[in-house]
C-alpha cells in the first residue's frame, strides 16, 4: 500500500472455522477523511482489532468518544455513528448471526448495539502492521486456539432458520409455543428475533444493490427500498435515513448510512 493509499481486502476462513465465521476483513486509510459515518446493520457481530488509531462513536447524549482498540460489536439494530480519529488500520472477524455465541460466552442479547472492550481478552494478539494477509492470518490461528480451548457448536435449530431468513423463504407454520421458544434460542444464539433479523437481512440486500455504481439501483430503490419503508414499521429504527436519502459505499462489513 502506497502512502495515502485506502486498502480494503476479504479473506475465506479455513473450513474448521466456517460454519462459525463467515469473512476476515482488513482495512487501511492512511488519511482518512473526519467525517462522521453511519454504520447499518448487517445481521453479523464482530471482532474489531485496531492497529492504527482508534474510532470515536457518538453515543446517546451525542458526544463522541474513543472505542477501545479491541471490541466485540453485536447486532445492530439501528445505524451507529462514528468517525476516525487518524490513520485507520483494523482487521476484523465477521461472524455468523449465530456463529459468536460459544466465542463470547454469554448471551447475544446481552451484545446487542453495544461494543464490548476485548482489550484483555486479545492481550499478545499482534498482527503485522501493513501486512493484510499477515493479520487475517494471525486472526486465523488465534480464532483456531480459541476454538480448541472451547466447546464451539451451532444451534441445529437457529441455523437452518437463519439459512431460510437469508435464502427469502418464509418462515415455516409454529405454534405461539414453538415460537417463543425459537425467540430464546435466538436471544442466546443470535442476538435479536427471527422477524427482527429477517427484516435487517432484507434492508441489507435492497440497500447494496442500490449502492452498485450500475444502471440497476435506481429499479432497486423503486421496487425495493420505497415498499419496505411504506410496509415495514421497522425501517426507521434500522436504518435511521429517509427515502430522500439513499446509502453511500462503506469499507468493511456495513455501508455508511446518510444522515436522516
Amino acid at each position: 500500500m502506497t502512502s495515502g493509499e485506502e486498502r480494503y481486502q476479504e479473506f475465506a476462513p479455513p473450513a474448521a472455522l466456517r460454519p462459525f465465521v463467515r469473512v476476515i476483513w482488513t482495512y487501511a486509510a492512511p488519511d482518512p477523511s473526519p467525517t462522521v459515518q453511519r454504520i447499518a446493520p448487517d445481521g453479523c457481530p464482530e471482532l474489531v482489532f485496531d492497529l492504527g488509531a482508534p474510532y470515536a462513536e457518538q453515543g446517546e447524549d451525542g458526544a463522541f468518544r474513543l472505542q477501545p482498540p479491541a471490541l466485540f460489536a453485536g447486532q445492530m439494530t439501528c445505524p451507529l455513528a462514528m468517525k476516525p480519529t487518524g490513520p485507520i488500520e483494523l482487521v476484523s472477524v465477521r461472524f455468523e448471526p449465530d456463529g459468536a455465541r460459544d466465542f463470547l460466552g454469554r448471551p447475544l442479547v446481552e451484545a446487542t448495539d453495544r461494543r464490548l472492550d476485548m482489550v484483555e481478552r486479545l492481550i499478545g494478539f499482534d498482527p503485522p502492521p501493513g501486512d493484510p494477509t499477515g493479520q487475517a492470518e494471525a486472526f486465523v490461528a488465534w480464532l483456531t486456539r480459541q476454538k480448541q480451548h472451547g466447546d464451539w457448536t451451532i444451534d441445529p435449530i437457529v441455523r437452518p432458520e437463519i439459512d431460510e431468513a437469508a435464502a427469502e423463504r418464509p418462515a415455516p407454520p409454529r405454534s405461539s409455543g414453538a415460537q417463543r421458544a425459537l425467540q430464546r434460542r435466538f436471544a442466546d444464539r443470535v442476538g435479536v428475533s427471527p422477524r427482527l433479523l429477517r427484516s435487517v437481512f432484507r434492508f441489507r440486500r435492497v440497500f447494496d444493490h442500490a449502492a452498485q455504481p450500475d444502471g440497476e439501483a435506481q429499479s432497486w430503490l423503486e421496487a425495493g427500498l420505497r415498499p419496505a419503508i411504506s410496509t415495514n414499521r421497522r425501517w426507521p429504527a434500522i436504518s435511521g435515513a429517509s427515502w430522500a436519502a439513499p446509502p453511500r459505499n462503506g469499507p468493511g462489513s456495513s455501508t455508511p448510512w446518510p444522515e436522516p
